[in-house]
């Protein structure tokens, strides 16, 4: 019986892209083809697994004290800040999906948030997306956690 190994990073990480394309055959696409909602779309997942993570990783509470922790640095607002932050450092290519998915025009509209909060949301969720599917997770969470403590907020003391 044939032993089922594991894609892994240069670091030895798993690479969960890349395991989850092969268990389904789903061939990588063209990065450039995608387009900035779709980005966000996967972006949104990529962000919030980032901070869930951390928040469970620190203590087994109840879902609803995990929720209230969670969903106070995943809105739209907190992301917005981060926008600001960004589009002054990083460099031109990301700075470029930043504003990439800002432009974009979703077909929703924000609950809890100012169109301009949720389109600045939008483009940090973007590039969350773009590393993700570009495999630069340690790029993703080294910017989520720099532009975390720049906010003020410390997930590790949620």
């Amino acid at each position: 019986m044939e032993e089922n190994k594991l894609t892994t990073t240069e670091s030895g990480r798993i690479d969960l892209l890349s395991e989850i394309l092969n268990a389904y055959s789903v061939k990588p696409a063209d990065i450039r083809s995608y387009s900035p909602l779709t980005l966000a779309y996967i972006g949104d997942c990529v962000y919030e697994i980032i901070v869930r993570s951390v928040v469970v990783g620190k203590a087994n509470r109840q879902p609803e004290k995990l929720h209230r922790l969670v969903s106070g640095v995943v809105k739209a607002e907190t992301q917005c800040k981060l926008f600001d932050l960004w589009t002054e450092e990083l460099p031109e290519a990301e700075v470029d999906i930043l504003k990439r998915g800002r432009n974009a025009r979703p077909h929703t509209t924000a609950k809890n948030a100012s169109a301009a909060n949720y389109h600045k949301a939008t483009g940090v969720e973007a590039l969350m997306g773009y590393l993700y599917l570009t495999g630069n997770m340690d790029r993703a969470i080294a910017l989520v956690k720099d532009g975390l403590e720049r906010c003020g907020i410390r997930l590790e003391t949620l």
